[in-house]
């Protein structure tokens, strides 16, 4: 089983992007983030309406790097300290050196090509660090962004699960992509 530990806390880097640890100063992105509709259409969890909320938020993200059972960045574009996204493994499976990873970014930055490099660098610390076998991420099937983006990081589709989630009072779907450590390609 994997020793899993991010202490210290690593900063990643690409070409554009800098992706630092999360603190209280992101409350308002983390608001605009997790408070948009439009981000959040893809994502069955409830919106974030409150400074407290977010505030609550970042501290699970705390909490969850503090125990070593989650990591998160906050995504920055190089010399600007400003959030515009979060990015991590969620879910973390030691006993299968596997995780999951989830992304998200504000709307103005879409397209960009910013979440496809910053998934490549979460990626390499997640084979190279962690040592992980697998990672994977889940999807809802309409999310054809994501979808892309995963494609180009070099990730499969496993599965496409039907009405596995009840969320909001209705049935959804889900797709499973992964990646095993032999496929990455730097």
């Amino acid at each position: 089983m994997l020793t899993i530990n991010f202490h210290p806390f690593q900063n990643l880097e690409t070409e554009r992007l800098l992706l630092r640890r999360l603190n209280i100063d992101d409350i308002n992105e983390v608001l605009l983030l997790r408070g948009n509709p439009e981000v959040m259409k893809y994502v069955p969890r409830p919106l974030i309406k409150t400074n407290e909320e977010a505030l609550a938020h970042i501290a699970l993200i705390e909490d969850k790097i503090e125990n070593n059972i989650g990591i998160n960045w906050a995504i920055t574009l190089k010399g600007n300290p400003k959030m515009i996204g979060i990015m991590g493994h969620y879910k973390i499976q030691p006993e299968n050196y596997r995780s999951e990873i989830g992304y998200m970014i504000l709307p103005e930055y879409n397209g960009k090509g910013i979440v496809t490099e910053a998934v490549k660098i979460v990626v390499q610390y997640g084979f190279e660090q962690l040592q992980l076998h697998s990672i994977e991420a889940v999807i809802d099937p309409e999310n054809i962004a994501s979808d892309k983006v995963l494609q180009k990081n070099g990730f499969v589709k496993e599965a496409h699960i039907l009405e596995n989630d009840f969320y909001d009072g209705k049935f959804l779907d889900t797709v499973i992509y992964s990646l095993l450590k032999r496929n990455f390609k730097k």
